[in-house]
């Protein structure tokens, strides 16, 4: 055998062994990512019905009907979808949602998506559940305008076509058409809102569901303390926090005004500033970011968050790799959200 060939030969082993070491260290290091992500997050769920409030196909087909239809509002011209669209992943894309006869909303509308799985509505967290969300959004000044509930329950009992789908979803009550029930039917819907996605794969263990960009996203997500509020199932969605722990959060939104948080709630000092932490699912298809809508793109919302949450300047490259992580926490969208359904009768009685 000639020197060349040999020489050749042994530069080849040395390579694959060189290669074969390295993709061992990668896979060590992947599996190693992997178990601490699953240490910190978790799957979605295969539902978020639970015993007080099932997501029973009645309750849901209703909830569903009641959460696309304008009619039983003030004006007959909001629905619950006017603020939480599909086609914009459950939100309206603007910075402060527009409710009845015009009003602006205090607050940007968050994803309806996933939304069971907060421990409290609203960012500021005054609403228990989704159905605590409905009931109270009945007679809300920006969502149906109407003075009582008993308002609402007309205008809806005035549409024949939803008195047989309330007999069938509250079968053992005389007269189902109550805002109890509503909250019920519509919090029964929006429990089936799951949307899974590469991130959910990648936590039951297929490693290469996440780009290399995104893996490294992930890696820095957790090392630079994301994920101390942002973490669980919905990726956030579990605590309050104050926003802004290092520095005030309206110099680095350039917010036009300054809300005080939860302190509006409960005037305790201790909730100046303080917010439901959103989750982050969807994340990516859902701009404008923070409770008013002041920052516009997830580049400029990570920079945010590392000044006035962690005291730090990251590097683009480093918002770069989050963002993709981030990326990879959009899901499918539910068949059930996709399209507006069919909507009851709209034989309408006369008199209201």
């Amino acid at each position: 055998m000639k020197r060349e060939t040999v020489a050749g030969t042994a530069m080849l082993v040395t390579a694959l062994l060189v290669a074969a070491v390295s993709e061992r260290l990668h896979a060590e290091d992947d599996a190693a990512l992997l178990k601490q992500a699953q240490a910190l997050f978790k799957p979605l769920p295969q539902t978020m019905g639970t015993p007080d409030f099932p997501t029973t196909p009645a309750r849901v087909a209703l909830g569903r009907m009641l959460f696309f239809d304008p009619r039983w509002t003030l004006e007959g011209n909001v629905s619950c979808a006017t603020c939480h669209q599909p086609a914009l992943y459950g939100t309206d894309a603007l910075a402060k949602s527009i409710g009845v006869q015009h009003r602006t909303h205090p607050r940007n509308a968050p994803t309806v998506l996933n939304a069971g799985l907060s421990f409290v509505q609203h960012w500021w967290g005054d609403r228990k559940n989704l159905e605590d969300q409905v009931e109270q959004a009945l007679i809300g000044v920006f969502s149906s305008g109407h003075p009582d509930p008993a308002a609402v329950t007309a205008r809806i009992e005035a549409i024949e076509g939803y008195a047989s789908p309330f007999r069938q979803a509250f079968a053992d009550e005389a007269k189902p058409i109550t805002s109890v029930n509503i909250g019920k039917a519509i919090g029964a819907y929006e429990r089936t809102l799951l949307t899974p996605s590469p991130f959910d794969a990648y936590l039951r263990g297929d490693t290469r569901a996440l780009s290399p960009m995104a893996r490294s996203g992930l890696q820095r997500f957790i090392t630079r303390g994301c994920a101390s509020c942002h973490d669980g199932t919905g990726i956030g969605g579990q605590m309050f926090q104050k926003f802004g722990v290092v520095e005030e959060y309206w110099k680095a939104t350039g917010s036009p005004e300054i809300d005080k948080g939860r302190f509006g709630f409960t005037k305790d000092p201790a909730d100046l500033y303080v917010f439901k932490v959103p989750s982050l699912r969807n994340a990516a298809m859902t701009p404008p970011y923070f409770h008013d809508g002041s920052v516009a793109t997830l580049d400029e919302a990570v920079k945010v968050m590392g000044r006035v949450q962690l005291g730090r300047t990251l590097p683009d490259a480093e918002i770069g790799e989050i963002v993709a992580f981030l990326g990879a926490l959009t899901g499918t969208l539910p068949a059930s959200f996709v399209s507006a359904p069919t909507l009851p009768s709209a034989a309408v009685k006369r008199g209201w």
